[in-house]
């Protein structure tokens, strides 16, 4: 297949190297709801739940993985035909759209929450100054993200030298990985490499990064064999589900006594599910941006998408705001499992409600990412002459299929 033919290949020429990667966006709101979900189980979940719910978020820590590998993806995709970077313009924009909202919520938060601490004025200061340092609770992504950014240079100079053998260096990080995640469980690496730092250290994350990165200058060739292979993904990703699940199960009954601490999040089992759930969201996103879906859908999609970081963001001012509330006590009149369902369906469309009020302030930059919203866009005029179609490329049985179009600009929005 030519690069004319490539599924990525937009419906409408455009002028530029940048493209929107419309299924990789649609991934964002798929891997928010996961989040979302997470942080309800911990809040809301009924006492006793411990061991049903520690099951649920080994799964649902895959949100973490993928939020790194949708960010390194995007990137890289943006980069990977761009032979001289301006470092400074790069860090810049880098500090506009995560430094710049990171630091504005890591301050929200610190008010939010200052009723609840105690102390003087200096120790309160002192406190909000630890916080910026390491991350207000989901605001650690940001803080593993910048040091990505930081390293980004070197390591597309790695991808560009390693071209040709991009298989080798995507195991060489696996192992590396594997190595890692390891010695972190069974507690041979220092402490502060360990548990609470090694959440917000890049080095806990690099395979995903840097897989990320590999897949953004293959993409016309991952997004084909996905696509071309979609039974035995989601097949590989239930089963890597199962494995991980009976992993945690032994480990916490301790009839595997060596499987070590089951509330570790880096568990090493959980490697082959959190690549194959990757993949599988990848393959939802080209499902949902399909042309075959309505355009109610596929408009809900993108709406979804360009709310995301909002809703990452936004999202502990809405659970706590329900916990002020007492939210927690119908779980003495209705089944936990619903209580959570409702807390994640209200808490992501109260983000959603809120980032869409924000991008029509001067807040937009710095509270939501997006640029501000000030009216209808306008339309773009008709390409001259005949317009070309992007070919709609599914798997064999027209399970999955492939991306419906690149539209005109690539997205600098954070995942």
């Amino acid at each position: 297949m030519s690069v004319e033919e490539s599924p990525l290949a937009p419906a409408i020429p455009v002028s530029g190297t940048r493209k929107r990667l419309d299924h990789i966006d649609a991934m964002r709101p798929v891997k928010q709801f996961g989040v979302v979900s997470t942080h309800t189980l911990i809040f809301f979940a009924a006492a006793g739940t411990g061991i049903s719910v520690g099951a649920a978020l080994q799964l649902l820590h895959v949100t973490r993985e993928a939020f790194l590998f949708i960010s390194a993806c995007m990137i890289a995709y943006s980069f990977r035909g761009v032979q001289q970077m301006d470092l400074r313009s790069f860090w810049r924009r880098r500090f506009n759209a995560v430094g710049i909202p990171y630091l504005c919520w890591t301050l929200i938060y610190f008010f939010v929450t200052l009723h609840g601490t105690k102390g003087s004025l200096p120790w309160r200061l002192d406190h909000l100054a630890y916080l910026v340092g390491t991350g207000y609770y989901q605001l650690y992504f940001l803080v593993v993200l910048l040091e990505f950014y930081a390293v980004f240079p070197l390591l597309l100079i790695l991808l560009r030298r390693t071209v040709g053998h991009h298989g080798l260096l995507l195991a060489a990080s696996a192992t590396l990985q594997l190595l890692i995640v390891s010695l972190m469980h069974w507690g041979v690496l220092p402490h502060w490499m360990r548990g609470f730092w090694a959440t917000r250290e890049v080095t806990s994350y690099q395979f995903y990064l840097i897989a990320g990165m590999v897949v953004a200058f293959h993409l016309e060739e991952v997004h084909r064999w996905l696509c071309s292979h979609v039974l035995l993904v989601l097949g590989a990703t239930l089963a890597s589900a199962a494995v991980a699940e009976a992993w945690y199960y032994l480990a916490v009954y301790h009839v595997v006594s060596w499987f070590g601490s089951s509330s570790d999040p880096f568990q090493p089992v959980v490697i082959p599910w959190n690549i194959l759930a990757i993949a599988s969201i990848y393959l939802l996103g080209v499902w949902l941006v399909s042309r075959r879906r309505s355009p109610r859908t596929r408009a809900l999609t993108k709406s979804g998408s360009d709310d995301s970081y909002g809703v990452y963001l936004a999202q502990l001012l809405f659970i706590t705001a329900l916990g002020w509330c007492g939210w927690r006590h119908l779980n003495a009149y209705v089944p936990w499992p619903i209580v959570c369902l409702l807390t994640v369906l209200i808490v992501f469309f109260a983000c959603i409600a809120f980032t869409e009020l924000l991008a029509r302030t001067a807040l937009a930059k710095p509270l939501t990412g997006r640029s501000r919203v000030t009216g209808r866009p306008p339309h773009a005029s008709p390409p001259q002459g005949p317009v070309p179609a992007a070919p709609d490329v599914g798997t064999p049985r027209a399970m999955i299929p492939s991306v419906s179009h690149v539209s005109h600009r690539y997205s600098h929005r954070l995942p």
